[in-house]
């Protein structure tokens, strides 16, 4: 990769797309009540214009980082850009649910394309240490930026002018970014000879992951044991089988297992999955908490997240500086220890329901926690991962990512219900069924204290730019 001629701002177009990818996951929520009145969506079909981004997102993150280590990652983020615009001008201009769920889809694989291409960039135009520890809080204040803009801003934008609009607003900035990285973002290199794309291995697991998250997205509501439920898990278990083998046979896999072997990769992979099955989670039970609870507007709970966002910003300012003393493992373990802390103290201080006030201790813990965790993991994502091999392992670990994430809410959520049963939202078991789902939380961060305190330095041959771990 050639020398960065614009080092600054070829980190704000990074940063950008991690602005983009977060905001579009949060924008949305507040303007569905809108989308479903405006489009006569019924609650099934509205489900599908938050889940449709993540399913698509979660099955095709390993095609795209594949597609990105072989055909050129700065060709893929611009491809991913264009694909978001031109996807948020589908949704912005959708006169019905189809179209509208749609575009929500090709959003999903928009940001499947950009987020391997823009983490595997990071990792090869930023030297390992401090300059790339610096350069990943940057993108890391990015994304809590875009996850608190999205709900202020979806707010505003859908009152002002309208559903639409929360769609509409990313087609110039996607637009400028596409433009803008021709310019700012080092020119690909001639591709690798003799790899090829792994066209069977790319189909099996893009369509076997897509189930899988499917089914944990949409098994609450199916009922675990529903038959459209075990089929969906069948087909994507035989899928990922199929997977493996067409990956242990081909000469040039898609996944090369030995990947697996490095231990900063192996541990990223647990580390993201808690990761979004503690901190994840907390946008979904706190928003309807504000509302059920306080029965705030959707406007007033977005509003809620700003100073938990700023606070998460201080939480990745302090594991930057942290990781100029201490290792990442230690970060980790400390970040998700105010996680499990955290999350504890707003449990305990539910039952009070008064005001914001009880709740602000364990937020504010939890949020200083949440910005060191995200921070050091992807650090430890890509430590030791061999230049050509840093898409797919940016993907590996964003699928676990996503994974944890809908598996972690789809038994939280059964959590929850089974102590609410049939009663009201606002009623005491529904109070209590939330609290029990945030002690559930509590235990997943308390994993990743766990996986952390676990983690061992990788331990690679550098005498090639492709070199993995021996065989143990």
């Amino acid at each position: 990769m050639p020398p960065l001629k614009y080092p600054r701002w070829a980190l704000t177009l990074l940063a950008t797309a991690q602005l983009i990818i977060a905001l579009d996951a949060t924008i949305i929520f507040v303007a569905l009540h809108d989308m479903g009145r405006a489009l006569q969506i019924n609650a099934q079909q509205l489900q599908w214009v938050v889940s449709a981004y993540t399913v698509a997102f979660g099955g095709s993150l390993l095609l795209g980082g594949r597609a990105a280590d072989l055909l050129g990652r700065r060709r893929f983020y611009r491809l991913g850009m264009l694909l978001f615009a031109l996807a948020s001008l589908l949704g912005a201009l959708a006169p019905n649910a189809t179209l509208l769920i749609v575009a929500r889809a090709a959003q999903g694989i928009g940001a499947a394309l950009l987020f391997p291409a823009t983490l595997a960039l990071i990792n090869t135009l930023y030297a390992e240490g401090p300059v790339r520890n610096r350069a990943l809080a940057t993108w890391s204040m990015a994304s809590a930026a875009g996850l608190a803009l999205g709900t202020l801003l979806g707010g505003v934008l859908t009152q002002a002018f309208g559903w639409p609009a929360v769609l509409a607003v990313i087609v110039p900035l996607a637009t400028a970014c596409a433009v803008a990285a021709g310019a700012w973002l080092p020119a690909d290199g001639p591709r690798v000879r003799g790899r090829s794309f792994d066209l069977a291995g790319c189909l099996t697991v893009t369509a076997g992951g897509s189930l899988l998250v499917t089914t944990l997205v949409q098994g609450p509501e199916w009922g675990w044991t529903a038959p459209a439920t075990l089929i969906c898990l069948l087909l994507s278990a035989v899928l990922l089988t199929v997977f493996v083998q067409i990956e242990k046979r081909s000469r040039d896999p898609l996944m090369q297992f030995a990947l697996l072997r490095l231990p900063g990769l192996r541990a990223a992979l647990g580390l993201t999955f808690a990761f979004m099955s503690s901190y994840g989670v907390q946008y979904y039970f706190l928003a309807l908490y504000f509302q059920d609870g306080y029965g705030w507007s959707p406007l007033q709970a977005g509003m809620a997240f700003l100073l938990p966002t700023l606070v998460c910003t201080f939480g990745i300012r302090i594991a930057e500086r942290m990781l100029q003393r201490r290792s990442p493992r230690q970060v980790l373990a400390w970040g998700f220890a105010a996680g499990a802390f955290g999350i504890t103290a707003v449990a305990l201080a539910m039952p009070q329901g008064a005001s914001y006030w009880p709740l602000l201790p364990g937020i504010v813990v939890l949020s200083v926690g949440q910005g060191m965790s995200w921070t050091a993991m992807w650090i430890v994502a890509g430590q030791g991962v061999p230049g050509p091999q840093q898409g797919v392992a940016s993907g590996m670990a964003a699928t676990a990512q996503q994974i944890g994430g809908a598996l972690g809410l789809a038994v939280l959520v059964m959590v929850a219900n089974a102590a609410r049963g049939t009663q009201a939202a606002t009623s005491p078991d529904a109070l209590q069924g939330m609290i029990n789902a945030q002690y559930g939380a509590a235990l997943f961060a308390a994993l990743g204290v766990v996986i952390a305190l676990g983690l061992r330095p990788a331990r690679v041959d550098c005498s090639s730019p492709d070199a993995l771990p021996n065989d143990a």
